[in-house]
């Protein structure tokens, strides 16, 4: 499975889709150290630290993103169970899809949909429709919205929410989001929810970046709100968690 991604892919998606922010920072860069033989002693050591820490907060998030997308076991699945029965599939993303492929192949038995909630007025950021452009939606997705999923209740064995449920910003939204995740899963089914959180680890990897993801305690409230319980909670490497969801799971 692992063969469906390249070598370097994860981190290059990110040059690639946020290619903007780097070429500011070299521009900064640059600039900065051509000033330095026109500007007094004292400023030129401030411009050297301004230098030296923009190519090191830079460094250290691609060096953590290449660790996390293309050297980690995250898109091998392995931390997936492994029945390839014949099931119902579910995965939503906004916009772009990296893991349907995947999934199509760790359950070549089970029927997968999949869905996209990506909606242009609300999810405006440069890089998503990049992405969008990159790597075209695949066959058959369906465009759905956050509030009204066309599944029928009780339908779905399964359903993979992976780095999509934070780009609803809204927590009103996301809660109907996940209540309509609820109605759609069977009894019995699951539902995995891979996300960042807003924690120490993040943010010594992405700096601010990190506030555009969610910390622990607001998925919590979301779950619970959605009258949906934690099976499990297992972090798939030191950035990535996800949480297990279930209708009849045991609160963790």
């Amino acid at each position: 499975m692992e063969k469906l991604r390249k070598p370097f892919q994860g981190v290059g998606n990110i040059i690639r889709f946020n290619w903007h922010f780097y070429v500011g920072v070299i521009l900064l860069c640059f600039s900065l150290y051509s000033l330095q033989n026109i500007l007094p002693n004292n400023l030129t050591f401030i411009f050297k630290l301004i230098i030296f820490t923009a190519i090191s907060i830079t460094s250290i998030t691609l060096f953590v993103s290449f660790y996390v997308y293309d050297l980690s076991d995250l898109y091998k699945l392995k931390w997936l169970p492994d029945n390839n029965e014949n099931a119902e599939i579910v995965n939503i993303h906004a916009g772009f899809d990296e893991t349907s492929e995947l999934l199509k192949a760790k359950y070549s038995k089970s029927n997968l949909t999949v869905l996209d909630f990506y909606d242009p007025k609300k999810h405006t950021e440069i890089s998503i429709k990049r992405a969008r452009k990159a790597y075209p939606a695949l066959p058959n997705t369906i465009t759905t919205t956050t509030s009204n999923i066309p599944l029928q209740t009780n339908s779905v064995d399964k359903i993979f929410v992976t780095f999509s449920a934070h780009e609803i910003r809204d927590e009103t939204e996301r809660i109907i989001f996940f209540e309509e995740l609820k109605r759609i899963i069977k009894l019995d089914g699951e539902i995995y929810v891979t996300e960042h959180l807003r924690d120490l680890p993040n943010f010594l990897a992405y700096n601010i970046g990190f506030f555009h993801f969610l910390d622990k305690k607001s998925w919590l409230k979301v779950f619970s709100k959605s009258n949906l319980k934690i099976k499990s909670k297992q972090k798939l490497n030191a950035f990535i968690t996800n949480f297990t969801l279930t209708k009849n799971g045991i609160s963790a």
